[in-house]
């Protein structure tokens, strides 16, 4: 991704691929979410890996192009929003780590207050990992809310010695969804990969009334170095015509913790005939594929507790 300029983002027109959704829910779960992913330049196997969530856990599925995966193993229960990173060989697995499922379905009905924290497992081999270790706990007053404590959404980015990590906190309650987003993103900076992080002291995204993409919450935040700055993708929630939605728009900045709205990326809407995005647009992960840039989301058709379902697609640019 350093080899590119913002610029080149910036022009960039993304549109979602024909192909998509390429992931459905499966085993029972309503959702299929938040994907990160490895492309064949940056695993040892040459292959797509694709590392996501479900009601059940972190699962990894596998793909020789990018769109056809199959099921590889889950990695990780009590787990969601992950981040797969490849450093030096070793393959370093960031995710929000929640109580037991029985204990969140209790959160569901406002019985028991959420917890939940950024761990981290590796491998050297995508298949065997090691055992979870907590990466980031609780420690400023601006995490908590009346729901409880929600750490969420890490994001890697390494530069110059330091390992920054950008996550979600905070809860906030969506109300035709019957659950909560993320309130605010922040940041915590280390000099070791798995530990000794610090938080900044204060939030670096907060919801702003004024804006349009971001009434409601703040969703979370995917920065990445470019050879002349940096870009933030972020998807905010936010409140139109009396529902709730959400969208995935770019920024810029020059220090990665500074940023400046550039465009939108991409909207709900329905493609091709297909409803699967019609109200909300979630997380992302963008890559690069040989000219072409491709942005992983998850997406979700309404905003019934019932009736919603999420999915997983991408859209595409050539560069």
């Amino acid at each position: 991704m350093e080899s590119l300029t913002t610029k080149q983002v910036i022009q960039a027109e993304f549109k979602v691929n024909v192909n998509s959704p390429v992931l459905k829910p499966f085993d029972g779960s309503f959702i299929v979410a938040d994907p990160s992913l490895l492309t064949p330049e940056n695993s040892h196997d040459k292959k797509w890996h694709m590392f996501f969530h479900t009601n059940l856990g972190v699962y990894q599925f596998i793909s020789e192009d990018g769109i056809h995966f199959k099921k590889k193993q889950k990695v990780v229960k009590r787990a969601m929003r992950p981040n797969i990173n490849r450093i030096d060989n070793t393959y370093y697995l960031f995710y929000e780590r929640t109580r037991s499922l029985f204990m969140n379905a209790l959160n569901v009905v406002n019985a028991v207050k959420w917890k939940s924290e950024i761990y981290v497992t590796k491998s050297d081999d995508l298949v065997n990992w090691s055992e979870p270790k907590l990466v980031i706990g609780n420690t400023k007053d601006f995490e908590i809310s009346p729901r409880g404590t929600a750490l969420s959404n890490p994001f890697l980015l390494q530069e110059e010695g330091i390992n920054r990590l950008y996550y979600s906190c905070g809860m906030t309650y969506i109300d035709d969804c019957k659950f909560c987003e993320p309130t605010y993103i922040n940041y915590a900076e280390s000099e070791h990969i798995t530990e000794g992080y610090v938080s900044a002291e204060s939030p670096l995204i907060s919801p702003d009334k004024n804006n349009p993409y971001l009434n409601l919450c703040s969703g979370c935040l995917k920065v990445y170095k470019l050879s002349d700055g940096y870009i933030g993708i972020q998807n905010g929630i936010y409140e139109k015509d009396g529902k709730s939605h959400s969208a995935i728009f770019l920024m810029t900045s020059v220090d990665g913790l500074n940023f400046k709205f550039e465009k939108m990326l991409v909207e709900p809407q329905v493609v091709n005939g297909k409803d699967w995005m019609k109200q909300f647009v979630y997380a992302s992960h963008l890559v690069k594929h040989g000219n072409t840039l491709r942005l992983y989301f998850n997406a979700r058709n309404v905003s019934n507790p019932v009736l919603g379902r999420e999915c997983i697609g991408f859209a595409e640019a050539v560069i």
